[in-house]
């Protein structure tokens, strides 16, 4: 379980700068050569987490929870599995607001603007790692649980659309429209596309 200790503006937050400069760097606590973590320990806040390779899938959840290199929970072996299932040879986790929590709930209730502008510092470096990045939508209803959440999802559709992002979805979409939580996916489950201009507009409008 991770509870957050507190609003995260309390932090001194890790750059992401920084926090990618120190994900190169060797660590005595897993393979840098296999893994992508930033930053590269346990902390209230994760920008990113996954596997390096060629053709990597970018799969966007709410927040990060506990997972870690080595430590993947039941949601990223789900990720893992969609996307080598769908001949990706990789997998990146991101995460629309990036503070850590096991309960959605316990986010915080106002969007640290620092820690959302690093966030998305980290989503045009995941995206910047294909000449045509494939983005996975796939927070669910929980988008609802924070109204910030919203204006993330804005922030990031145009960053997509200037590196040219696809976005898709796996599974079948809310009765509101919000695509499906990676668990409870068939381990074959084909990813379909996602029109994510549509969506904001419909469903976050």
């Amino acid at each position: 379980m991770h509870v957050p200790s507190g609003d995260t503006a309390q932090l001194t937050l890790v750059t992401f700068a920084e926090a990618l400069a120190a994900a190169e760097t060797p660590s005595p606590d897993y393979d840098i050569g296999k893994w992508l973590y930033a930053p590269n320990f346990y902390s209230e806040y994760r920008y990113i987490l996954g596997t390096r390779g060629q053709k990597p899938l970018i799969c966007i959840g709410i927040n990060p929870s506990t997972a870690e290199p080595e430590h993947l929970d039941n949601t990223l072996k789900s990720v893992e599995r969609i996307a080598l299932g769908n001949g990706f040879d990789s997998f990146l986790m991101f995460n629309v607001y990036a503070q850590r929590a096991t309960d959605p709930d316990a986010m915080e209730r106002t969007c640290n603007p620092l820690l959302h502008k690093e966030n998305m510092a980290a989503f045009a470096h995941v995206l910047s790692l294909s000449a045509a990045p494939a983005v996975w939508a796939a927070w669910g209803a929980v988008v609802e649980k924070r109204d910030y959440l919203a204006d993330c999802l804005r922030d990031m559709a145009s960053i997509g659309q200037s590196y040219g992002a696809r976005w898709y979805c796996a599974g079948a979409v809310t009765k509101k429209g919000h695509p499906h939580h990676p668990l409870y996916l068939r381990r074959d489950e084909a990813l379909k596309p996602f029109d994510m201009e549509a969506y904001l507009h419909t469903c976050l409008g």
